[in-house]
Order: C-alpha cells, then sequence, then structure tokens
C-alpha cells in the first residue's frame, strides 16, 4: 500500500470509496530501558526537547503505523481513511501506541 493512501480524512481527493473492509490497527507496547531515562531525566535538567523520549516515541509511533497498514493490507486494503493515535500507560514506564484506522478499497473517480 502507497503510504500516501493513509490519511486522517475520511476521503480522498479523486477517488471514490467501493469498499469499506472494517476498522484496522497497529499496537506497540514499549517500555523505556534504564538508560534512556537516566538520559531523558538528565535532559530535563537543561529543559528543551527530550531527543531520547522523542526518538522512543516516534519509533513507536511509526511501529504501530506500520502494524496498522499490515493489517489492511491482509484485508486486501490500498487505502486507510480516518487513521487516529491513541496511547494508554500500562505500567509506569509501559506505554501502549495504538495507531488505528478505517481499511477501505479505493478507485481513481
Amino acid at each position: 500500500m502507497d503510504r500516501s493512501m493513509v490519511t486522517t480524512a475520511f476521503t480522498i481527493d479523486g477517488y471514490r470509496i467501493v469498499k469499506n473492509l472494517g476498522i484496522v490497527r497497529g499496537i506497540t507496547v514499549r517500555s523505556r530501558n534504564i538508560f534512556g531515562t537516566i538520559g531523558g531525566t538528565l535532559q530535563t535538567i537543561f529543559g528543551g526537547n527530550i531527543s531520547l523520549f522523542t526518538e522512543l516515541c516516534e519509533k513507536t509511533r511509526e511501529e504501530s503505523f506500520e502494524l496498522m497498514v499490515q493489517h489492511a493490507e491482509t484485508l486486501g486494503a490500498n487505502a486507510v481513511i480516518g487513521a487516529r493515535y491513541d496511547t494508554t500507560d500500562v505500567l509506569q514506564g509501559v506505554s501502549e501506541v495504538l495507531c488505528y484506522g478505517t481499511a477501505v478499497v479505493i478507485e481513481r473517480i
């Protein structure tokens, strides 16, 4: 699936939805390692962007996005509409990131 066919919108300009395949999701659960926690804590002392945590969050979001796309592809979708992210703390220092949307088959108008 072309990643440009994943959108937070509910339509894709120039295309029409010909089949709705249902909800798809990608879930990733991550914990910070001790070195990342110590490094991130040290970065908070100086303020600004805490790059160690930013990298961890971005990697986790990317992984959950790719899992969602794989789920959509297994259903035969060529697009995902209404894509969203959600996150939940499972334990202290352990977070779940969920990427979800609606898998659809689209065709050019």
